[in-house]
């Protein structure tokens, strides 16, 4: 089952970093998250997340994380959370 928790705001290719702002729940590393959009499509489990440079653990919504992703992210993508339900 899929939550939506944010969008992407940008992504930084040089790098392959996504700023993704939570827009309807929150993020913790570890979490399985699956970015889609209109050529977006691939799921990644969290393992690092930054907000202002800071690593964190958690973020909450209306916060902006930066988190390395695994795949060209989309500005506009949508950001789910996979949970273990069906």
């Amino acid at each position: 089952m899929e939550e939506k928790v944010g969008v992407v705001t940008h992504y930084f290719g040089k790098i392959g970093v996504a700023a993704i702002k939570l827009t309807d729940g929150s993020l913790c590393v570890g979490d399985t998250i699956r970015i889609k959009g209109h050529t977006s499509d691939f799921t990644q489990v969290v393992d690092s997340m930054q907000i202002e440079h800071d690593e964190v653990d958690a973020a909450e919504l209306g916060q902006e994380i930066g988190m390395k992703v695994k795949e060209h992210a989309r500005q506009h993508d949508e950001v789910f959370k996979v949970t273990g339900e069906n």
